[in-house]
């Protein structure tokens, strides 16, 4: 009977551990995956909400991007302007995939942000994306920049809640 209890013990041990390992795991992951998307991190400071400006066209293709060394991916849209392909980076791909936008590719929307160099190409940072006359999908302040995916959740439900 002893032993049976102690192989009991063992086993609710090693599930514990188990669990912490996840868990511990998943917060590394999650920690990891916001490096270099912080507000005053070296890829926010790119966005300058003095130079906002407004492009308007059809969305090519959703693309994932690595912006800068060391960062997770950014979901990006390829934006047909007249011919011209300009690539969009939205938001950090843990905050939102391109099906959580609700832009497929062929919509037509007007962006606004600002222009950022990044690797040596022309980027365009939004702040938010319209498609038609009623559906907005915002990730900036257009005031001053702030990230969406920095602000604490009370913050944002605000935001995404205004029109």
């Amino acid at each position: 009977m002893l032993l049976f209890i102690k192989k009991q013990i063992f086993f609710i041990f090693l599930i514990s551990l188990a669990s912490f390992s996840f868990v511990a795991g998943a917060c590394a992951d999650s920690v990891k995956d916001k490096a270099g998307w912080g507000n005053d991190d070296e890829y926010n400071q790119l966005y300058n909400p003095k130079e906002l400006d407004k492009l308007k066209g059809r969305v090519d293709r959703f693309k994932m991007v690595r912006p800068l060394p060391g960062m997770s991916k950014v979901t990006a849209l390829i934006l047909n302007e007249g011919g011209d392909k300009i690539v969009v980076h939205v938001c950090p791909s843990w905050f939102a995939t391109a099906k959580d936008t609700g832009i497929k590719r062929g919509d037509k929307v007007k962006i606004k942000g600002s222009w950022a160099e990044i690797n040596g190409e022309d980027v365009f940072m939004a702040s938010k994306i319209k498609k038609g006359e009623h559906y907005e999908f915002k990730v900036r302040l257009t005031s001053d920049g702030t990230p969406f995916w920095n602000m604490p959740a009370e913050q944002l439900e605000r935001e995404r809640g205004k029109d």
